[in-house]
């Protein structure tokens, strides 16, 4: 990508546009950041822009494709890229190889980051300089042009998918789809092909979730480079061409881990891998299917099978998924379990996260900014494993009248210390408070990490 006579706009300065204007700064002739909030902005209104000496426009995620100044420049013929497309097009060859540094890419509506951290962690396991970028560490476009990496391993949103169109990953993966950000996109149809993206001309290994069925179809119609596999994954006895479980043991018959397409390769017990269970063993299902998705994408890309199974048994999940803050003792010689899993911002990864619980055990913390969650799906799960609902945030209206009538009692707060106080009065001997807001945080946190971290510094002063 020759940018050295090209004036590109960088649409944003958040973390990805810094970056962009960074990469940009040595390769374009001119770089214009334009940003209504930033002080360090060439523009801060939109209206200021000079359209006619504008080549290219590479936008945040924050704008979606509606926004007026996207349309005004799509109109006019000049090209919209998101982080990720610039990146690709600009990737450098590595030290190591000489090549570009190949690219793992995974998306979904849940269990992204977890998936990549996990990808990540085998690929250096098994000796690479292979780090997690995108939505999570480095910004993808940093690290693109960085000659010290040997492969890539990128978290992508469906934001970044809609202005990218040029990727041709070595191995992808769509972990799952449910209704998230669909007013952003427009509707189902469409965000589910914005995270379709990720499979045109996979080289090596696209891996689809075989338990959802929009992702199967995708998996399906997908154009890919010849000679690339197509692994499912499930939470049950897997069928050939599919990764899963069956009496205990992540089992394969893709034909991924070294074994004949169709043949049974028994690869561990689930219970070697202690961050995917409870302490009573019990599995947490999503972090299984993340753990299956990464290792497939880790032997696509050829890694050593003793190494990556070594490299997952020790992983432990990253901030706010699934973290057990703290035990504290009750009066009656038993004890209560704070658990962090504020990165669950819809229903979908709440639903998730209560499956793992037994019966009656959790008092669920949940609330913030509703993103048009459907709660359907959640109450069966909610009336199974929860005897108090903890509404935190400063408008409940829509918990309290989905949940009540199906959690024996429901309690609405306005604040984190009042949740809190009344999620600890409400537990009991061998309970899981367990926050897993199914929303996103904006009404009374900056953002879910800084709910997370409220929430453990809640737990560490008073629990």
């Amino acid at each position: 990508m020759d940018l050295s006579d090209k004036t590109v706009l960088v649409a944003g300065l958040g973390i990805s546009g810094r970056s962009m204007m960074e990469v940009l700064r040595s390769r374009a002739a001119r770089v214009i950041g334009v940003d209504e909030h930033k002080p360090e902005a060439d523009l801060h209104s939109f209206d200021d822009i000079d359209w006619d000496s504008a080549d290219i426009v590479m936008t945040s995620p924050v704008f979606n494709p509606r926004t007026p100044f996207i349309l005004e420049a799509q109109r006019r013929g000049i090209p919209v890229y998101s982080e990720v497309e610039l990146a690709w097009r600009l990737r450098v060859d590595s030290a190591r190889t000489g090549r570009p540094a190949p690219w793992v890419g995974i998306t979904g509506t849940n269990g992204k980051t977890s998936t990549t951290e996990m990808t990540s962690a085998m690929l250096c396991a098994d000796g690479l300089v292979a780090p997690a970028v995108g939505n999570i560490g480095k910004a993808v476009s940093h690290a693109a042009v960085d000659p010290d990496n040997d492969a890539l391993c990128v978290e992508l949103s469906s934001f970044q998918l809609h202005f990218t169109d040029s990727l041709a990953l070595d191995c992808a993966a769509i972990t799952n789809i449910a209704d998230d950000h669909l007013d952003w996109h427009g509707g189902i149809e469409a965000y589910a092909a914005d995270k379709s993206k990720v499979f045109r001309n996979v080289r090596r290994a696209l891996v689809f979730n075989a338990d959802d069925r929009r992702v199967s179809a995708l998996a399906s119609a997908a154009h890919t480079a010849e000679g690339c596999r197509r692994i499912g994954f499930t939470l049950g006895v897997p069928q050939p061409g599919q990764i899963g479980v069956d009496d205990g043991w992540i089992v394969d018959r893709s034909g991924v881990a070294g074994g004949a397409f169709g043949d049974e390769t028994r690869l561990a017990p689930v219970q070697e891998f202690p961050h995917l269970c409870e302490p009573d063993g019990t599995v947490y299902p999503h972090l299984l299917a993340d753990a299956m998705t990464a290792l497939a994408l880790a032997l696509g890309m050829g890694v050593d099978l003793d190494k990556a199974l070594a490299a997952l048994k020790a992983f432990a999940p990253g901030g706010h998924r699934i973290q057990t803050v703290a035990t504290a003792a009750t009066g009656d010689g038993g004890s209560i379990r704070f658990i962090d899993d504020s990165k669950a911002t819809n229903a979908h990864a709440a639903r998730a996260s209560l499956s793992s619980f037994a019966p009656k055990s959790v008092v669920w913390i949940a609330g913030g900014t509703d993103k048009g969650n459907d709660y359907g799906p959640l109450k069966a799960f909610a009336r199974e494993k929860v005897h108090t609902l903890v509404c935190m945030g400063l408008d409940n209206a829509k918990l309290l009248s989905e949940f009540a009538g199906v959690v024996p009692e429901v309690i609405p707060t306005s604040s984190l210390d009042e949740a809190m106080t009344a999620a600890k009065a409400a537990a009991r001997e061998g309970d899981a408070v367990l926050l897993s807001p199914a929303c996103a945080s904006f009404d009374l946190f900056r953002s879910y990490e800084d709910r997370g971290e409220r929430f453990k510094r809640w737990v560490n002063e008073n629990a």
